[in-house]
């Protein structure tokens, strides 16, 4: 599913405009982005938690030239599915 089949499906199932919809997906998202980059872990109940976690630097290898390369430390989001969610997918 993709944002826009979202929106409409939000739209449909809610009688509102797609551009409500739209508004009321996109501050969501906002808001959830807000919090991540925070550092803030974000709980959704029965769906699942998204958490920053730091990266460490690390070797790495550039698959063209086989050249070694290092990577910096950075943050990346982590998603842990909830157990409602991991029950709906058969996870």
């Amino acid at each position: 599913m993709t944002k826009s089949e979202l929106i409409l499906t939000i739209a449909a199932q809610k009688g509102l405009t797609k551009q409500y919809a739209a508004m009321v997906v996109d501050l969501v998202f906002s808001e959830l982005g807000k919090a991540l980059a925070k550092g803030e872990r974000v709980e959704l109940r029965g769906f699942g938690v998204f958490e920053p976690r730091a990266r460490k630097p690390r070797a790495a290898r550039n698959p063209k030239t086989g050249e070694k390369v290092a990577v910096e430390s950075k943050t990346a989001v982590h998603f842990k599915p909830g157990l409602d969610m991991r029950k709906r997918v058969d996870y």
